[in-house]
């Protein structure tokens, strides 16, 4: 004979399932609300959603409207891109060739800016070589894969070490473009603290037709690390 206590069914319904309640709790609760708002449960998701994307666009992705020509070709003005706001998080700085949002307040003007990551802390950036074409740490890089047709790599001479913490910028559009090379005369030597930089470029979303993902060149891969004891503060 089985002598193990089998469970009726008021043993069974004397422990009521916890899950259920709370969920039953969590409804009444957003019931509750739904009948204070005007609109109710309508109002009630449209308040949820807006709260997740300002959430969205705080701390992870944030789209950005291309104001000028000054990235062109691959920028165009008005295109829509996304910025990755986690891309430099967690200890992770900007590469060259990365295509980078900064708030240019103070030194470039009180706006956001887009632009090419040219050289980091401790590079040294010149131009031009006798091909005229742009060295970082000594190494040429060849840029016609993005730079704007008939433009050259630069129509103003510079030779400038990235001081630490800092960011050498260009636009692809050289000859429309106020970037570094414009202010290095100005406070900051028209370097951008890596402190100030929103995050990088790495779509195109709009329009559709130009939908694309934006990746880092390899001419500025293959550029070596800068000496160590360049970089200056």
């Amino acid at each position: 004979m089985d002598t193990e206590a089998q469970p009726t069914e008021r043993d069974r319904s004397s422990h009521p399932d916890s899950s259920g309640a709370e969920g039953r709790s969590r409804s009444a609760f957003t019931a509750r609300v739904a009948e204070w708002l005007p609109g109710g449960r309508i109002t009630l998701t449209v308040l949820v959603c807006l709260a997740f994307l300002l959430l969205l666009n705080a701390f992870v992705v944030q789209p950005f409207e291309i104001p000028s020509g000054s990235m062109e070709q691959r920028l165009r003005i008005g295109d829509r891109v996304l910025v990755n706001k986690l891309a430099y998080r967690f200890g992770a700085q900007p590469r060259r060739g990365d295509v980078v949002v900064f708030d240019g307040t103070g030194y470039f003007g009180d706006a956001d800016y887009i632009k090419r990551v040219a050289g980091v802390g401790g590079d040294h950036v010149v131009c031009c070589d006798k091909e005229g074409r742009i060295e970082v740490n000594g190494r040429a890089v060849d840029e016609t894969a993005f730079l704007y047709p008939g433009d050259s790599a630069s129509s103003v001479p510079f030779d400038v070490v990235v001081p630490a913490g800092r960011l050498f910028v260009l636009g692809d559009h050289r000859s429309d473009s106020s970037d570094s090379r414009d202010h290095l005369g100005s406070p900051g030597g028209g370097m951008v603290p890596v402190g100030d930089v929103i995050g990088r470029a790495d779509w195109i979303v709009w329009p559709y037709d130009h939908w694309t993902r934006l990746t880092r060149p390899s001419a500025y891969a293959r550029v070596p690390a800068a000496p160590a004891g360049d970089a200056h503060g």
